[in-house]
């Protein structure tokens, strides 16, 4: 049973996948810039813009992390599962996700943030 309310549950999970989404923005950006796309600029801002949003909502998060004190960190990463440990208040929580579900949810993160900028 988790001691952390659902709105604080929001902005740590928030500040767990968007790292992972912007990795995957970048390094998608400088793909599409080395390919072979006759032209490259719609798809590069494209990318660009979903960046920025996603640094932008990143930042939100961490700040209100900062604020309400709370704090994030990968603990242990094996083939299958990941665990983090989330302090709130005083309380250390520990939480393993199913590295696939962590997939899933970034790849419906993309989807989300490549619509909202178009």
């Amino acid at each position: 049973m988790t001691r952390i309310p659902e709105n604080d549950r929001e902005f740590i999970e928030t500040a767990l996948y968007l790292p992972m989404l912007l990795k995957i923005l970048e390094r998608d950006k400088v793909l599409i810039e080395q390919g072979s796309f006759k032209i490259k600029s719609p798809y590069v801002d494209i990318v660009e813009n979903a960046i920025m949003t996603v640094r932008k909502d990143l930042k939100i998060a961490r700040d209100h992390l900062c604020k309400e004190k709370i704090k994030l960190e990968e603990i242990k990463r094996d083939a299958d599962f990941t665990m983090y440990s989330f302090i709130y208040k005083g309380f250390e929580e520990h939480h393993t996700y199913f590295n696939p579900r962590l997939r899933n949810r970034t790849e419906e993160l993309l989807r989300i943030y490549l619509h909202k900028v178009q």
